[in-house]
Order: C-alpha cells, then structure tokens, then sequence
C-alpha cells in the first residue's frame, strides 16, 4: 500500500510538471508571437521603401517608353478639359491631385491604362469613342481605382516578380524586357476580382464627386454588343471579365446612391473637346 501511494504522488508529480511545462510552452509561444506581431517588417528589410523607388523609375521608366514610341498631344485646351475631370474625381474622393500624373496619346486604340508611379495614360481614340463626358469620366474612374488601390504594381509583381522589376529600373533588365512589360501594362487586364473591385470603386469614386456612374455601364453595353469590332480597338476587351457582368455590377452598385448628378464641363467645351481630339 505504501508503495502504491508512493508511485502515485510520483505519478502525480510527473503529471503536474508536465502540465506546467506544457502550459510555460504556450505561454511563451504566444508571447513570442505577440512580440514578433508588434515589428513592422516591411521597415526591417525595407521592402516597401525598395517597392517605392522600384515603382517611380518604373514609371518613369516606362513613360519614356511610350513618349518615344507614340506621339503625346500637347494641345493645351484638351488638356485642361481632361485635367478637369481628373480633377473633379479627386477633389470628390479626398485623391491628391497632384500626385496623378497624366498623360494624353494621339492613338485610335480605344483604351486606357495605369502605369506605376500613379500616371495615367489616356488614347485620343477613347475620347472620340465616347458620347458624353459622364462614359469618359466613368473610364478615368475605374484607372484611378487601380492607381490609388495599388493594383498596378501589384499585378506588375505577380507577373514580372520583384527582382526583375528592381533589374530593369537599375539598368540589367535590357530594353527588350522593358518594351515587352511597358506593352504588357498597357494591354492585358487585370484579374477578375481587382478588375471588378475597381469598377466597383470607380462607382464610388463617380457618386462622391457628384457624377452619373450609369453613362459607364451603357459605355460597357455598347462595346459588348459589338465586342468582336471592339477588339480591334480595344486590345485588352478581350481578358476583361465579360462585359455585360461588368455593366450589370456598376448598375447594381449604383441603384439608390445617385442624388445629385452635374456636368464637369459645359456643353460648348465638350463639344471642342470632340472635334478637336477627331480632327
């Protein structure tokens, strides 16, 4: 009996060393993870500041390119006219302006697109493709959307892969590479889900700054129901997801939010602005 009682004390004690041993374990796991939670890593291997300057001599990088190969207009009016658009979303939606550097191409392609650095590039062929500035404003939107939602250098990462990218703004990644990633940005879509979570805060972009987000959904329906013809024009209609979801969404996302809608420029300035991009 004795020796019974004594096995179980020793048992009991081994039990409860164990407990503790199991529970200090824990204990200390998540204490070094709550530790290791608290560290901002991206700081510690300068990840996101090695993304930043990746990103300006990206863009930089990549408008040489295309200035060089396109012809950029340079008409003041038409200018002015798109930079009060831009303008308008921006100051509606807290967007510093100033940041978003655009630029207008003499080109027929019916397109637009985000490079890094938040440039916008613009075709002349969208301006004269659209019937009225709300479809225009609507497209500038939703390539806002990308820029301030980082989906440009997202994509360019997931694509190229970061080390190529830091290769080409350093000057190993040879002009090939650059031409075939500059012609990339500019005619492939995004994925599915960032192109729709794009539309979708172009709508929101469109409301807040006092714009008819609908003229953007008809623009959509107009190129889907000639979608064949349009690939011609738009080179990346065809990666996109469908065209008639996409417009069918902005509608949904749109109905019971619009409450007060104005034009950005008057009837006499668009009306130039028509006939001096198809001139």
């Amino acid at each position: 009996m004795v020796v019974f009682w004594r096995s179980y004390k020793c048992n009991l004690q081994t039990m409860k060393k164990s407990v503790t041993q199991g529970f200090v374990t824990v204990l200390l796991f998540f204490s070094t993870w709550y530790v290791l939670q608290q560290v901002d890593w991206m700081s510690v291997f300068k990840v996101e500041t090695v993304t930043e300057k990746t990103e300006q001599k990206l863009g930089d990088l990549f408008w040489e390119f295309f200035k060089m190969t396109e012809k950029e207009n340079t008409n003041q009016f038409v200018i002015n006219s798109i930079d009060s658009l831009i303008s308008k979303i921006c100051t509606g939606n807290s967007i510093k302006r100033a940041q978003i550097k655009f630029h207008i191409l003499d080109k027929d392609e019916v397109n637009a697109f985000a490079l890094p650095n938040k440039r916008l590039v613009i075709y002349s062929g969208l301006i004269a493709a659209v019937e009225n500035q709300e479809e225009l404003s609507g497209v500038i939107a939703h390539e806002i959307a990308h820029i301030e939602l980082n989906h440009v250098m997202k994509k360019l990462i997931k694509e190229v892969g970061l080390s190529v990218l830091i290769s080409m703004t350093t000057g190993g990644g040879g002009s090939d590479i650059v031409r075939e990633t500059a012609k990339m940005v500019s005619s492939t879509a995004f994925d599915r889900s960032l192109e729709k979570e794009a539309d979708i805060k172009a709508v929101e972009y469109l409301i807040k700054a006092n714009i008819n987000p609908e003229p953007l959904a008809n623009f959509f329906y107009k190129l889907s129901d000639n979608e064949s013809e349009a690939i011609k024009y738009l080179s990346w209609i065809s990666t996109h997801p469908d065209l008639k979801e996409r417009a069918e969404y902005i509608v949904e996302h749109s109905k019971g939010t619009i409450t007060k809608t104005e034009p950005v420029l008057s009837q006499e300035t668009w009306d130039k602005l028509k006939k001096e991009i198809e001139e």
